[in-house]
């Protein structure tokens, strides 16, 4: 029997590379998979390619995650298409512009509200129905960048360091309810978000898709908490 057969997970950004790959490996182990972002077409793709591998089934669900009301549809969407939500994976995320010399400001806010805010909306969206089930998995996509700040990182950083922050806070929140945390700090991965920001080593998008697979099929008694993953 596969891990996560009959479990539904629902993973923001999944229309390309992080979040398309946790789809497709959430799915390989027998998880439903619920598939949100901005771009439809891509999302259609994804639902079909899925589908179409025997595993887990998906739903796509055209959302911005920087709307409060468009996440709160998404975990509604979610339930009644699958019956509950077992693991939601924040993973949309906006890279822009990050020095505050540029100024910027509408990029920062686009950062801070997709990468920030955007995180909240879908813990609050999740969360009550995973306090009353007793269980569930929140997963949290952060970054390096929110361990170590650059000159060219500030807003970016700083965005980041937010969402690691929400991760530790709501782990101690949380603790005893059966819900667990994880967040995830990948380095430089090879994604459409990336490959024009450096020309060194980069990491695979499913690097960090088995890192979330490993998270979420520990034993309900093991919260993996945080998770730290670079190229060597």
């Amino acid at each position: 029997m596969k891990k996560l057969q009959g479990k539904t997970a629902v993973i923001t950004g999944a229309s390309s590379g992080i979040g398309a790959a946790i789809a497709r490996e959430l799915a390989g182990e027998g998880a439903n998979v619920v598939l949100a972002a901005r771009r439809i077409d891509k999302l259609n793709e994804m639902e079909q390619e899925i589908n179409g591998e025997g595993g887990g089934k998906a739903h796509a669900v055209q959302t911005d995650t920087a709307n409060r009301e468009e996440v709160e549809d998404l975990v509604k969407k979610a339930v009644e298409t699958f019956g509950s939500v077992d693991i939601f994976v924040n993973n949309a995320g906006q890279m822009l512009s990050a020095t505050v010399q540029s100024g910027k400001v509408d990029e920062w806010e686009r950062m801070i509200d997709v990468n920030i805010k955007g995180v909240l909306y879908g813990v609050n969206s999740v969360l009550p129905s995973m306090l009353e089930q007793s269980s569930g998995h929140i997963v949290n996509i952060a970054s390096v960048s929110g361990l170590e700040v650059t000159k060219m990182s500030t807003v970016y950083s700083a965005t980041k360091f937010a969402v690691r922050a929400i991760s530790t806070g709501l782990e101690k929140e949380l603790a005893r309810t059966g819900v667990r945390v994880t967040n995830i700090s990948p380095g430089m991965v090879d994604t459409p978000l990336s490959r024009s920001a450096s020309d060194r080593k980069k990491l695979e998008a499913q690097d960090i898709a088995k890192a979330v697979v490993y998270a979420v099929t520990q034993p309900d008694y093991v919260n993996v908490n945080e998770i730290t993953v670079r190229p060597v």
